[in-house]
């Protein structure tokens, strides 16, 4: 499934304004400017954290195709980005993207662009880098040709400056998947045989940088002048160095010899932004979100009213707190992310405060109505008067969801429902998944644009877990009407049957609690603004942080 918004003037207009306004004719930022990059906004250098860890060992490959290319971001580049918080699209090496119901998908492809060697890109590197996963399993990442989240392609051609994906069914959850695949150049990729074996140590590429050395430890990108959209990278030089974990890059930062940095930095406010609040800041978007997950085919947890119930003693203010120093906030129970998802909220739910707050009272009201009793302990029986306890498995070492699960546990006691945590190997929970061995864990519900592929197949039993493979249902949820409406999401192109089909699902979440959302994840981003500005935030979520980094780039210009 497939919801776009058109991407606001407002972001158009910003970056117009932010270009306009780093040109002022004879300031002494200007000159500094000029110092540092070139002028006109332009950005000397920025430093980033290598994109390939310490296991490379100086090995030379830029192919996007290998487990660990010295660099993903930089050189080949999508056909669409689509930022996964607000489901805006970017037009790329693709300029449009129009499905004929869910079995026929058109690409327009751009003119103008150029390789890196200068020959043209076509239609036809589009097509062919799509074909070579039917001949080379192995690099279909997207799963064009296999039944992987929709029925398989017959055919992709291209015809003119158009490619046509032409499919044996209903495939419109592969979307997301398509337009994000890095385009390969034929006259270079047809001829060295398998691409998922293949060392690339000379790239022909479309990106905006070109490869300027690279010692074994560091690599120097250098801005193409005949990149495609030049006038809008205004980065001279990058430099990829070092793999650091969270207090060497928090120093890092703070030096100044790192400008931005992905991973997670315990307390950013205190770690890094109170050392320059003028020039360190940091944004943690919404990515998804944190879900409690029992077991639904198990009592209690077969019982919606039980969990309801067990949904009001969950203190989400305090599990942002304790696990994120309260930086990301509590989840909606619809399983969207709001607000950035309020358009595709049922008209039921719109204006209305859709996170279950935190109310032991309400819990321990519908405990009672629902038959589990509390003893003269304190602690409750199920319907049948037998001992009411619950197990709760989380990963040890993941501290965020050991913190996370304390609170649930916490929440859960004072409700009298008699809760444990037992933390164990990440290994052996993930075998609990595919068993379905457990009563209560911690999960990760997606939030990305493809919902019938997120919050759809967390709740199609067509999803549930296998004994070698984890599937997203989990929790085994299983209702042949949620059924339908999954498969229904997943076939739909056009809007109004999305929001049709969403809002059963929606629904469902809302009243029968097949998971409950606790607090959203992160998709992070730490930076600096002593170098560059117009960095995705808060007040302008332009960008998933984390994942669109090209995007990201086209936004950056020297501060005034």
């Amino acid at each position: 499934m497939t919801l776009t918004r058109t991407k606001p003037t407002l972001l158009v207009t910003g970056l117009t304004a932010a270009l306009a306004l780093t040109g002022c004719a004879g300031s002494a930022a200007q000159k500094q400017n000029e110092a540092n990059g070139g002028g006109g906004g332009m950005i000397a250098q920025l430093t980033f954290p290598a994109e390939a860890d310490a296991t490379v060992g100086g090995l030379v490959n830029y192919n996007p195709n290998s487990p660990k290319p010295l660099t993903s971001n930089w050189l080949y580049e999508p056909l669409i980005v689509r930022n996964n918080l607000t489901c805006e699209e970017t037009p790329w090496l693709a300029t449009k993207s129009t499905w004929d119901g869910a079995t026929k998908l058109t690409l327009d492809i751009r003119d103008g662009v150029k390789w890196s060697d200068g020959k043209p890109f076509t239609a036809k590197d589009v097509a062919f880098t799509f074909n070579l996963g039917k001949q080379y399993p192995a690099v279909d990442k997207a799963g064009v040709w296999n039944d992987t989240f929709g029925a398989p392609a017959k055919s992709v051609t291209a015809q003119g400056n158009q490619v046509v994906f032409e499919f044996t069914g209903n495939a419109a959850p592969k979307y997301d998947g398509i337009i994000s695949t890095k385009i390969l150049p034929e006259h270079y990729y047809s001829t060295v045989g398998d691409p998922s074996k293949y060392v690339d140590k000379t790239p022909v590429f479309t990106g905006p940088f070109k490869v300027g050395s690279y010692n074994g430890r560091r690599l120097v990108l250098e801005r193409r002048a005949d990149y495609w959209q030049a006038d809008k990278i205004k980065v001279n030089k990058l430099v990829l160095e070092g793999n650091y974990d969270a207090s060497q890059a928090a120093l890092k930062l703070r030096a100044g010899q790192l400008d931005a940095y992905w991973g997670e930095v315990p307390n950013p406010e205190k770690t890094f932004v109170e050392a320059d609040p003028k020039n360190n800041h940091f944004y943690y978007a919404p990515n998804g979100s944190t879900v409690l997950t029992g077991n639904d085919q198990k009592a209690p947890f077969n019982d919606p009213k039980f969990r309801e119930a067990i949904s009001y003693a969950m203190d989400k203010e305090g599990m942002s707190t304790k696990a994120t120093y309260g930086i990301m906030k509590p989840a909606s129970q619809t399983g969207l992310k709001l607000p950035s998802m309020d358009n595709l909220l049922p008209e039921k739910y719109a204006g209305k405060d859709t996170v279950i707050p935190f109310d032991v009272a309400k819990a321990n009201e519908l405990l009672d109505a629902a038959g589990y009793k509390k003893g003269a302990d304190g602690k409750r029986t199920n319907p049948d008067g037998s001992p009411l306890a619950v197990n709760f498995s989380v990963q040890a070492g993941f501290i965020d969801y050991q913190a996370i699960a304390d609170v649930v546990a916490q929440g859960m006691n004072a409700a009298g429902v008699d809760t444990k945590v037992t933390a164990s190997a990440p290994d052996s929970v993930d075998g609990q998944k595919k068993s379905g061995e457990f009563q209560l864990m911690l999960e990760y519900l997606h939030g990305g644009c493809e919902l019938a592929k997120n919050i759809g197949a967390k709740l199609s039993s067509k999803q549930f877990p296998k004994p070698a493979e984890i599937l997203p249902n989990v929790g085994r949820f299983s209702d042949p009407a949620v059924d339908e409406a999954v498969t229904n999401l997943s076939q739909s192109t056009d809007e109004p049957n999305q929001k049709k089909y969403l809002g059963e699902l929606v629904d469902t979440m809302m009243t029968q609690f097949p998971v409950t959302p606790l607090i959203y994840a992160p998709a992070r981003i730490l930076y600096r603004t002593d170098k560059a500005v117009g960095w995705p935030s808060e007040q302008d979520a332009y960008a998933n942080p984390s994942d669109d980094r090209l995007l990201v780039l086209t936004h950056l210009t020297a501060p005034k």
